[in-house]
């Protein structure tokens, strides 16, 4: 009778671990905490349109901040890209994910560190 007895409360202890093992397997409640990753510069076609010819990499570093790359081998370009991955906040706010460079913004300056035009305003946000 012991020995039946100390079998099924081991057969119990078993079900119930396997049953809870298996209902938090599945359940959101119970998942990691992912963060929100923007990469880059987030800039809005509003302040890419008040970028003009003749301003100078001071005046466009302040509006824009710093340039996601600076291309050593074309040092008179700035390229401005922005990614972003929407982590658990991100989804529950309903951002949606910006990746592959969708928004890539480029400044080409002359010699003289001068804006000469620019690209890119299109893929940028409102």
């Amino acid at each position: 009778m012991k020995n039946l007895l100390k079998n099924s409360r081991r057969t119990l202890s078993v079900a119930t671990l396997t049953a809870a093992i298996s209902l938090t397997a599945g359940c959101s409640l119970f998942s990691v905490y992912k963060i929100d990753l923007p990469q880059g510069t987030p800039i809005t076609q509003a302040q890419a349109q008040s970028i003009s010819a003749g301003m100078s990499q001071g005046q466009v570093a302040y509006i824009l901040g710093s340039p996601a790359l600076r291309d050593t081998l074309a040092p008179n370009r700035w390229d401005y890209i922005y990614d972003y991955k929407a982590g658990t906040v991100g989804k529950k706010e309903g951002k949606v994910n910006i990746k592959n460079a969708e928004q890539h913004f480029i400044v080409y300056f002359d010699n003289k560190g001068r804006v000469v035009r620019t690209e890119g305003a299109q893929s940028l946000p409102q």
